[in-house]
């Protein structure tokens, strides 16, 4: 393999991205120290030696609702994009997830004539199929992380790679639940409940208050009880510790850390996303909660094929946790189900054991490396192939 620099445009658009953008870097670092990167992301990325063109910090709002209510950063963000493609600086472009900004760009990078690489396949299994066909036009080659999506995506002829999920090596906790929760002030005699709202404002802003008073609701019926909540590194924890001052139940606030306040936790009370394949990796039940603004959900509904919407439900092709989506997402509910698991504690080890067995369908270690080798190597045999043309 050629040691010669390459140039790479890399974007994500939100913290999940961030973590395996940083990954990706570091990977390919690792092969060829001298590449350079720029592009899109956050704090992790900047760290792995990415120069970011903006932060991510606005780019996590979720439905056409809030989206519009911040348009013109989202624009000003994607114009940048645009004329960095345009420039002709870059040797390769490489997309993470975020599929309504990144398709967009994969066929302008098309139009230009750019390698594009897709790490984190747009979820075509549940909603919008149609993309398959843009992703064999725009995409050169895309790396998935769940096997059933290669299987979907080879039949329709996309050069596709299942490489497993980096949770597999990334979801760690980095001391013992003795330790964390000396750590983090807890009472190991007390049921450990984590409220985990989302990376993202507006989640925080449908659902901080609900898990707030869900708490509460418990700790009335389940006396000795505590709370522990770790705040995203998107999210401003002063303004969170400033809501949190009103709560009518102790909740202890731990900037990030998420995998060591999950590894101590009885119970959690966590928004659906990526947050609970994590959640099961690491063995801890957990209801699942979201809650949209009424017309996002509702457009949600018409488009989105799917039964499950918990990550880790869909992963496990059953509702191992429980979901409470929109109306349904209430204290009571919250706290029923809460409260079920916490008092019987052979249901609790149950669903940590179900909740474990997740881990084997996800591919083995090392899902970084063989994305950065997949990479370099398409990109090695691109310049071999142009040299014999030439």
């Amino acid at each position: 393999m050629t040691s010669e620099a390459k140039k790479f445009l890399i974007v994500a658009g939100e913290s999940s991205g961030d973590m395996h953008g940083s990954g990706l870097v570091s990977a390919i670092k690792k092969i060829h120290p001298n590449c350079d990167f720029k592009g899109l992301g956050g704090k992790r990325m900047r760290e792995a030696g990415v120069k970011t063109f903006y932060d991510i910090d606005r780019m996590g709002a979720v439905g056409l609702v809030e989206v519009l209510a911040d348009l013109p950063h989202y624009l000003n963000v994607y114009r940048k994009l645009v004329l960095e493609i345009k420039s002709g600086n870059y040797d390769a472009v490489i997309l993470i997830d975020y599929p309504t900004l990144n398709l967009r760009l994969a066929k302008i990078c098309h139009k230009y004539s750019y390698p594009v690489f897709f790490f984190i396949s747009p979820q075509v299994w549940a909603w919008r199929k149609g993309r398959i066909k843009q992703i064999k036009q725009t995409v050169d080659k895309i790396f998935v992380i769940f096997p059933f999506e290669e299987t979907i995506l080879k039949k329709e002829g996309v050069n596709v790679e299942f490489v497993g999920h980096p949770f597999v090596e990334t979801v760690k906790a980095s001391m013992t639940r003795e330790e964390a929760m000396k750590k983090f002030l807890l009472d190991p005699n007390k049921k450990t409940i984590g409220l985990l709202p989302g990376s993202r404002n507006n989640e925080i802003k449908f659902l901080l208050d609900l898990m707030i008073n869900s708490a509460s609701e418990i700790k009335k019926n389940l006396e000795r009880s505590q709370f522990i909540l770790p705040v995203a590194n998107t999210l401003d924890i002063i303004a969170i510790r400033k809501r949190l001052k009103l709560s009518p139940v102790e909740i202890r606030v731990v900037d990030g850390q998420s995998y060591d306040v999950i590894n101590c936790c009885d119970f959690l009370i966590i928004a659906s996303g990526s947050a609970t394949l994590e959640a099961g990796l690491l063995g801890c039940p957990m209801v699942i909660v979201y809650k949209l603004n009424w017309i996002t959900y509702w457009l949600a509904r018409i488009l989105v094929k799917i039964k499950l919407y918990g990550l880790v439900n869909i992963v496990a092709g059953e509702e191992v946790a429980t979901e409470l989506i929109q109306s349904k997402a209430t204290v009571k509910n919250i706290t029923k189900e809460a409260l079920n698991i916490l008092t019987n504690s052979k249901k609790e080890e149950s669903l940590r054991h179900r909740l474990l067995q997740i881990r084997d369908s996800l591919g083995e270690s090392g899902v970084l490396d063989r994305v950065a080798m997949g990479i370099l190597d398409f990109l090695e045999k691109q310049r071999r192939y142009e040299k014999i043309s030439i």
